[in-house]
């Protein structure tokens, strides 16, 4: 079991709440203490009885990083088409101007830090099967664990108004230890049964394929990205910690993300970094040209090695790079990367990646460059404005957040956002899963088709469905 003190949170409330009679507007109060190991799977677990709805989960490829949220303490959100980067930005900087931090403040991912992330593509009609997402949207959580290298930091976050007294405290204090006495035991998982799996009009998608191929002769368009959609049915309301355990023992090689809004929740298990700002630095990472895992590792090496010699994927992947390097060096005031792609393999597919490392431009915040960055020609296409109208105008799919920046930020500006592709939004007894390619003058059809299918199977199997 673990407990803390509440000195410097008492302390902190209290300055929060003078500042918020004095400038007569609410006051941020956040609190960070080193404690002892508490599990991330398990926390985001236990909060499924109080903050169900209200939850995030995110944990780096490497493990070195998790982060769980707990409550909303305080959402930031936009409808904004255009500058919604900037306004966000904003409203996180306004909430930061007078807030008291206290404890252990060194950490990137402690303390105040938002989680969230943007939609595709603003512009694109919006349906019903988003309606709970705004198209940029962030929460503060109240209680936050984050692990670093093994250390676990506990953050407070409380938003103190003018008409709060100290009593708040002591609400806030049972509340948490409540919550870190809840104990850990694993929750009973029943084995999901799908009723129903629809492919979401495959025919009329590889049409809309073959149709785009052609009128590459008479655009300046090289590359589109398709997406589709696979929706599931289910006998009983799918458990989202049931599906977070699985991504978490099959692909720890992956981002693993989930993002709960209003009941609906946004998971997935991503391979694709879009950046990451450490103090003065930015790392990202070009991700583009894949193909199937092997049965054994003669045929995997084998599909790698034709991977790497494959001129159709070679050429997207050399897009991607172009790109995310000129993106780079207008944000960077130093762009670092090598000349030829390696394979990075995940449980099904592998991929041909390029690492980009860039030193930060003084001015330039993790915001303004993941505005610069998405979407990256691996999820939008090139020349970049003109393949987004042409997804806009020809694809079915509302996209949401998928394929869109996901992510963390901190009130030091350090944060990470990854690509939330290989991913789905699970809705009660139903789930839609996501999967797109990237179509150039020489695609066919039926091989982008089977790529897709591909791309499913990660959280297709997390859902506990078989192949399509």
């Amino acid at each position: 079991m673990v407990t803390i003190q509440d000195t410097e949170l008492r302390q902190g409330i209290a300055i929060a709440i003078d500042k918020a009679k004095h400038f007569s507007h609410s006051v941020l109060a956040s609190e960070v203490q080193k404690v002892n190991w508490i599990d991330p799977y398990q926390f985001y677990a236990n909060g499924n009885k109080c903050f169900v709805g209200e939850r995030f989960f995110w944990k780096d490829p490497d493990g070195e990083q998790i982060i769980v949220g707990l409550g909303v303490a305080k959402q930031i959100q936009s409808e904004m088409k255009i500058n919604r980067f900037d306004e966000i930005e904003e409203k996180w900087q306004h909430v930061l101007k007078d807030a008291v931090i206290v404890g252990e403040q060194t950490n990137a991912g402690s303390g105040p830090t938002l989680f969230g992330g943007f939609s595709f593509d603003p512009l694109k009609k919006k349906t019903r099967l988003w309606e709970k997402f705004t198209e940029s949207l962030f929460h503060l959580p109240k209680y936050m664990l984050t692990i670093i290298k093994g250390q676990a930091y506990l953050t407070t976050n409380i938003i103190c108004s003018q008409q709060d007294d100290l009593r708040l405290v002591e609400k806030v204090t049972v509340e948490r230890q409540a919550l870190l006495e809840s104990g850990s035991s694993v929750p009973e998982f029943t084995e999901p049964v799908i009723n129903d799996i629809q492919e979401i009009h495959p025919e009329e998608w590889k049409e809309s394929v073959t149709n785009l191929v052609k009128s590459f002769q008479e655009s300046d368009l090289k590359k589109v990205v398709l997406a589709r959609e696979l929706r599931l049915r289910f006998e009983n309301p799918v458990q989202v910690e049931r599906v977070l355990s699985h991504l978490l023992m099959e692909q720890k090689e992956s981002y693993i993300f989930a993002f709960e809004v209003n009941g609906d929740c946004f998971i997935g298990a991503t391979p694709e970094r879009l950046v990451k700002k450490e103090n003065n630095q930015y790392f990202s990472t070009c991700l583009a040209g894949s193909i199937a895992r092997g049965k054994d590792q003669i045929e995997d090496e084998r599909l790698g090695e034709s991977l790497l010699n494959d001129p159709k994927n070679l050429i997207e992947h050399h897009y991607v790079v172009e790109m995310i390097k000129e993106a780079m060096e207008e944000t960077c005031d130093e762009v670092i990367l090598p000349n030829k792609p390696q394979l990075m393999k995940t449980k099904f597919i592998q991929h041909l990646y390029t690492p980009v490392v860039g030193k930060s431009r003084e001015g330039t915040s993790l915001f303004n460059v993941v505005n610069r960055l998405h979407p990256t020609p691996a999820l939008g296409g090139l020349p970049k404005e003109p393949a987004v109208a042409k997804i806009r105008e020809i694809e079915e799919l509302d996209r949401g957040f998928y394929a869109a920046p996901i992510g963390w930020m901190d009130f030091n500006g350090n944060g990470e956002f990854a690509v939330a592709i290989r991913s789905a939004l699970v809705q009660g007894k139903e789930a839609s899963l996501f999967a797109g390619c990237g179509v150039v003058e020489d695609s066919k059809a039926e091989s982008e088709y089977i790529e897709t299918k591909i791309k499913f199977r990660p959280m297709l199997t997390a859902l506990g469905g078989n192949q399509i």
